[in-house]
């Protein structure tokens, strides 16, 4: 079940609970991705958030939304690049992504297997996807004070699993929102302390929100016939010798 966009709005542009968390899962997307120059950078869910930083340099940016979501301009104050879309038809051709982040778009859809054959088929030859999702285990997906506490959340293994069945390599995985999702203003001001504390935590992915990394490859295709060249070509008429002639016959000319 997808949330409704003027509530995602509100919570990541209008509350300092969402403007928090947007600060750091944004943080950890730009680590793993510097730059996307040149490239086609799409998002699908509510990944608005997540794209700026690509805005000024990618050859173009796309904010898929979801139709039982609805779609809002998108960025503020610059020319639209959102789209309202269905969820197992997005409006790009096979292959043309080459980055690709989902957020509020997996663990919301009640067609998961749908979501990840467009991201497989979008996507180009090496192109690369980020899951953005709940942890099970976290303190997120058990408070519906955050979007995070809607969907399935997933375990660490659950979703590189899922991810594997659709055929991608799991490239980096990572977790993050260590804080609590509390508006209280002690909370607030622990953040970053506590997001630096929870990333030297000798257990793995224990915040409320994880981040997977996957690659799409493609294996070259195999050429039709023999895959190697024949060292010693086998000639026809190899081994036959030669005609004898019979017995009493004389090679001279008749007269």
């Amino acid at each position: 079940m997808h949330l409704d966009v003027i509530d995602l709005r509100n919570f990541y542009y209008r509350s300092a609970l969402g403007r928090a968390a947007q600060k750091v899962i944004r943080g950890e997307l730009t680590a793993m991705w510097p730059e996307a120059k040149g490239q086609t950078v799409a998002g699908f869910g509510f990944a608005a958030p997540l794209l700026r930083p690509y805005l000024e340099d990618a050859r173009r940016v796309v904010a898929l939304m979801p139709g039982p979501q609805g779609v809002m301009p998108w960025p503020a104050g610059q020319p639209n690049v959102s789209v309202l879309c269905e969820e197992m038809m997005w409006p790009f051709e096979n292959g043309v992504v080459d980055k690709l982040v989902l957020m509020h778009g997996l663990e919301t859809s009640e067609n998961p297997t749908a979501v990840l054959e467009e991201c497989w088929r979008v996507l180009g030859p090496g192109g690369r996807a980020v899951f953005v999702v709940p942890n099970r285990a976290g303190l997120w997906s058990r408070s519906d004070k955050t979007p995070f506490g809607y969907g399935r959340p997933y375990s660490l293994s659950q979703l590189e699993a899922q991810l594997r069945q659709h055929n991608f390599v799991v490239e980096r995985t990572s977790s993050v929102l260590y804080q609590p999702p509390s508006k209280k203003r002690i909370w607030r001001k622990l953040a970053n302390v506590l997001e630096d504390l929870g990333h030297k935590l000798p257990f793995i992915a224990s915040g409320g929100v994880l981040i997977v990394e996957v690659s799409k490859q493609v294996s070259a295709p195999r050429r039709p016939g023999l895959g190697e060249a024949v060292k010693r070509p086998l000639k026809i008429l190899e081994g036959v010798g030669r005609p004898v002639p019979e017995a009493g016959l004389s090679n001279s000319r008749p007269t």
